[in-house]
């Protein structure tokens, strides 16, 4: 089973970056869709930030101007550069892949185990 390796969490002081990584362990077809969600304690999972493989991007409008989100095509990894971060960015960060079932290969809705951002001085 593939998995979603996800890296580059941390902690970091307000108005700091972090740039996280996620690759898969073995080898997909390529995804539809990559991206990132979150979670901070007591609340529900959100989206931060998907990119399609045209290149399309939807940002949460919390993070727009601070967040940067990135793939390589040629690895099927995503990457995330957050800038100006701050405390209620804290969360466990969550990487996504996903693709259709198509006539060209399988369909898939992979997860990684997440990684912890933690904004605070």
């Amino acid at each position: 089973q593939v998995q979603l390796v996800e890296s580059g969490g941390g902690l970091v002081q307000p108005g700091g970056s972090l740039r996280l990584s996620c690759a898969p362990s073995g080898s997909i077809f390529s995804p539809y869709a990559m991206g990132w969600y979150r979670q901070a304690p007591g609340k529900q999972r959100e989206l931060v930030v998907v990119i399609n493989n045209d290149g399309g991007t939807n940002h949460a409008d919390s993070v727009k101007g601070r967040f940067t989100i990135s793939r390589d095509n040629s690895k099927n990894t995503v990457y995330l550069q957050m800038n100006s971060l701050r405390p209620e960015d804290t969360a466990v960060y969550y990487c996504n892949a996903n693709r259709p079932k198509t006539l060209f290969g399988p369909g898939y809705n992979y997860w990684g185990q997440g990684t912890q951002v933690t904004v605070s001085s």
